[in-house]
């Protein structure tokens, strides 16, 4: 295993985020950014970022406002801070700025993974010209997921519907894979958490209406090559609707590369499900074309 190396940035806010990046100096073809998701950090992509590094691929990624390493020092887990949701898309503007530094010229992919793919679907708006690619793992509509968390009743955590189909379930966080050893080792992870704090919640959920406005998503470049994968079984993706509703969002703002993979009943976290080779193997066959293409 190659090991990670460990740096930091200071936020626009001021505040130190953990970042880590896997490269193999001599070989890299192109640079992949991953953006986590909620509740957990980049430490959890190390498999991932190892079978990249096989396909000559850097790996940088950053632990969010409220997250990992970046929220430990202070134990403000699930605390975005007063910026909210906009400061986790800017630190990923920032990463970028990192990453494209050291490796100039090279072809750039982001991969968001949920509550990553959400801010990876702003970062689209405003930056959409400074990569090469876009992927969404765990992804959807966030103003489907607005509208849900409208059915809670107030003072309740809407985390606590991703669950509901999977009753009775071994565990409350069944909904993230079917790989019951995957779903342990999230909940075990003294790192990793179930839900954010309210404030950061609202904060993300009305993020919505800009990543619904047909406007802004024409300001993604529409030669942008996207790629989504889903599993039929997601809650986040509100089992393929939201993730279809997505497509059809990209595909009537003029982008035409856009390719996808659906996995009958998969879960949440594709990348941690029972046939996680099977996708990584797809996501890898994709990246390769848009290595290709870039050359």
């Amino acid at each position: 295993m190659t090991q990670p190396k460990r740096f930091q940035f200071t936020s626009t806010d001021g505040l130190s985020i953990a970042c880590v990046k896997w490269v193999r100096p001599q070989h890299v073809r192109g640079v992949v950014q991953i953006a986590h998701g909620l509740g957990e950090h980049m430490g959890r992509y190390a498999e991932l970022a190892e079978t990249l590094l096989e396909d000559e691929l850097a790996v940088y990624g950053n632990d969010h406002h409220g997250h990992g390493l970046t929220a430990k020092p202070s134990g403000s887990f699930g605390h975005f801070g007063p910026s909210g949701f906009n400061q986790l898309v800017e630190d990923m503007v920032s990463l970028r700025v990192v990453a494209k530094d050291e490796h100039p010229g090279k072809p750039y992919i982001l991969l968001g993974h949920s509550l990553g793919s959400f801010a990876a679907q702003q970062f689209v708006l405003d930056h959409g010209h400074s990569i090469d690619g876009l992927v969404l793992s765990g992804s959807g509509t966030l103003d489907g997921l607005a509208r849900v968390a409208q059915s809670v009743p107030e003072g309740e955590d809407p985390m606590k519907l991703m669950n509901i189909r999977f009753e009775p379930a071994r565990t409350p966080f069944d909904w993230l894979s079917r790989d019951n050893a995957e779903v342990d080792a999230f909940i075990n992870d003294l790192l990793c958490f179930p839900s954010l704090k309210p404030e950061s919640m609202q904060s993300f959920l009305d993020a919505f209406p800009r990543l619904a406005d047909p406007r802004e998503i024409r300001k993604v470049p529409d030669d942008l090559p996207l790629y989504i994968f889903s599993g039929s079984d997601d809650p986040v993706g509100q089992r393929l609707e939201g993730v279809r509703v997505l497509i059809d969002r990209y595909r009537s703002a003029g982008l035409a590369a856009i390719a996808h993979d659906f996995y009958t009943g998969g879960r949440h976290e594709m990348l941690h499900e029972t046939n996680r080779r099977d996708v990584i193997t797809n996501l890898l066959v994709w990246l390769s074309g848009i290595l290709e293409r870039s050359s």
